[in-house]
This record gives C-alpha cells, structure tokens and sequence, in this order.
C-alpha cells in the first residue's frame, strides 16, 4: 500500500488548483448571485485537458479514473468553487457511456466530454421515486423506430448550461417480480416536448435545480445507452463515481472551510493574543482537520477500488462510505469555521456561511445519510434489510 501519491497526480492538483484560485470563492458567489454560468472557470479547466481525465484516451481523454477526476473536484472546491455539473456529467455520464455505449456513440459523446465541450445532465429522480429506483414512472414506449418519453423527474441540476441529458427511464416491466425495467436515452435538452422549470432552492450555488417534464418527447432508437431493459446495471456502474465525486466535493469544502478558519484564528486577536492560542478555538478545528484527512482517505480508497476493481461490492461499500464520511465531516468542519470567526462567520465578506446550503446538500445527495446505514448495515454487517 502506497499512501503517497504519484508526481502526476500531485501536479494535476496543483494545476487544477492554480487555475481555480485566480477565479476563487468570490468569483463563484457572484456568479450564483447573478443568476450567470461559471462558464470562464468551466472553460480554463477544460481547456487545460483536466475535465476528460478519466475519459479513455483513444477518444481524445487523459485515460484516467475516477481518482483523477476526483482530484479535479476537490481542488476545485478547496477553491471555493464546488461545481455540481463535474458529478454528473463527467463522472456518472461519461462513465456511462464509456463502459455501455456503442461504438458509434463513444465517437460521438467521448471526445466531446474530454474537451469539455459537452456539459450532459443526469435525470433519475421523480417525486414519488426518491431513492427507489424500480418505482419510477418516467416511461419510455417503442413506437417504430423512435421511443415517446412521458413523465417528470426532479432535482435536476444544471440542465441550462447542459446540451443534453441522460434520462433513466421504465421501458417496461418484469413478469416475475412486477418491477420497472429500465432504460437509459440521451434527450437534448432542446428536444421538443422537453419543458423545464427552475426548481428554487435555498442553496448558494451556479447551478440551479430543474423539474423536468416530458411530454410525448421523441427520441431516436440510437440514442439509447446499453441494451433495453438493463438500464438498473448501467445507473449502478455509474453510482459509484457519482458518490465518490461527491465525496471529493465535500473533502473541498472542509479543506476550504478549515483554511479560512485557520488564517483567521492565527491573525485575530482579543486581549492582545490570537485567537488560536486558545484551546477552545484550536482544539475543535483539529478534530475537524482529523475528520476530514479520515474522510479523503476513504474518498481515496473508494477511488482506487473504483478504478481497480471495478463495479464490485466493495467498491460500491467504499463509495458509500466516502460519501457518509465526507458529507459528515464537511458540514462540521464548515459549522466549526463560522463558530471560529464569531459574528463574522455569517458575514458575507468572510466566504463560509454561503457554502452551508451546498454542504448541506452533500449529506442528502446524491444519496441520503440514512440509506448509506441501510446499505452498510446490510451489506456490510449482514443485518436484516429495513426496507
């Protein structure tokens, strides 16, 4: 086991770094309150070659994994940029279609998602689903050679600065166990029928969310990802990355939050003497510290299963576990930093208060805190399941 890691990827973060400080917290917030894209950021980590790391080379990528990209999202956080759109269209989309598409399709999406070009949505959630897949309703009906999707998903981010989506969809159902077969489609997200609502939602960020609804919108046989009907398989290949992305978000923030509050109780003083002198301001922010390396571990391990071993059990117990771990130790970490800067925590000029809202989220999506215990308490532990 080798805890240090390569020259290429401690260069990869610091490039990544490098380019994400010149824009910096500030230039994130103002975007998100301006109602604007981060497309400047978006467009100088692409144009660097760093969002298709983990897309194969023969179609224009770096020909990395997982660990890579989710070294390009943390670094990105530890900016103070926490970008929604580099968990799913990189990292579950790409992943997707990498391992499942066809031949044609690769060519088609691949080289795109390494430039950076093509930004790719991903629509699972519908509002009487939640975290049960086989429950959902979207459906997808074979009408000669195209399909007609009719349905609705929610908590769909980015799908304004996204040129298309993938869609998981139930293509039909099983005779055995009465549950949903599905199917995945890439829908343009100009697609006739498609229509899209801004979800409002209390949180700071570039990204809104959508409620997508599909009204008889027709798609191309070709645009299906993987063969009919086993489109559970391929929404859990790309589960995995989107988890440990998420995971690698989280480690960002917590390593942002725990800068800041550092700076701050070094060069505040009361009663003559920094803050930091006292062991009521430096002892909770290195459990914090503590707690968020125990989390990048992990957020590391689960990336190298990911990239290793594939779509195996204990990646998939690994990502979960990352996920927990960093969501956890993110929110305390940034709740630990505004309690350092007092009064000033909440004030907009100090940068943190504005990240609750996403490191709130991250203990909530892309899967709940409660149905990571239920997977580790069943698979890990072998307990009865509890749903």
């Amino acid at each position: 086991m080798d805890f240090i890691e390569s020259d290429e990827l401690q260069m990869l973060r610091e490039a990544v770094g490098s380019i994400a400080s010149k824009f910096g917290h500030d230039y994130y917030v103002a975007k998100a309150h301006a109602d604007e894209r981060t497309d400047e950021l978006w467009n100088a980590v692409a144009e660097a070659g760093f969002l298709g790391v983990n897309v194969p080379e023969e179609y224009g990528g770096g020909g990395g994994g997982i660990t890579e990209l989710a070294a390009v999202g943390e670094e990105l956080a530890a900016a103070g940029c926490p970008l929604l759109v580099i968990v799913v269209s990189p990292a579950i989309c790409a992943t997707i279609i990498a391992k499942f598409g066809t031949e044609a399709q690769k060519q088609r999406w691949l080289p795109l998602f390494a430039t950076g070009e093509l930004k790719m949505a991903f629509a699972i959630t519908e509002p009487d689903a939640g975290s049960n897949s086989h429950n959902l309703s979207l459906t997808a009906t074979k009408d000669g050679d195209v399909y007609r999707l009719n349905g609705s998903k929610y908590y769909i981010s980015g799908v304004d600065e996204c040129e298309a989506i993938l869609v998981v969809t139930k293509s039909g159902v099983d005779p055995d166990t009465g549950r949903g077969r599905l199917s995945l489609f890439v829908v343009d997200t100009d697609t006739p029928g498609l229509d899209k609502q801004v979800l409002p939602v209390e949180i700071t960020a570039p990204e809104k969310q959508f409620t997508l609804f599909f009204d008889n919108v027709q798609v191309d046989a070709d645009r299906m990802i993987g063969a009919e009907g086993e489109g559970l398989r391929q929404v859990f290949f790309g589960l995995n990355p989107e988890r440990i992305l998420s995971a690698a978000t989280a480690n960002g923030i917590g390593r942002y939050a725990l800068g800041k509050a550092a700076e701050y109780a070094r060069t505040r003083e009361v009663w003559g003497t920094p803050i930091a002198r006292h062991q009521g301001i430096s002892h909770p922010l290195a459990k914090c510290k503590i707690e968020v390396e125990l989390a990048r571990l992990m957020t590391d391990k689960a990336a190298w299963l990911c990239d290793n071993a594939g779509d195996t059990a204990a990646a998939g117990e690994a990502a979960n576990m990352a996920k927990y771990a960093s969501a956890e130790a993110t929110l305390a970490a940034l709740d630990q930093a505004i309690q350092t800067h007092g009064g000033n925590g909440m004030s907009t000029e100090y940068g943190l208060a504005d990240l609750w809202g996403m490191a709130r989220l991250l203990r909530i999506a892309p899967v709940s805190r409660e149905m990571i215990l239920n997977f580790v308490a069943q698979h890990s532990l072998g307990l009865p399941k509890s749903y």
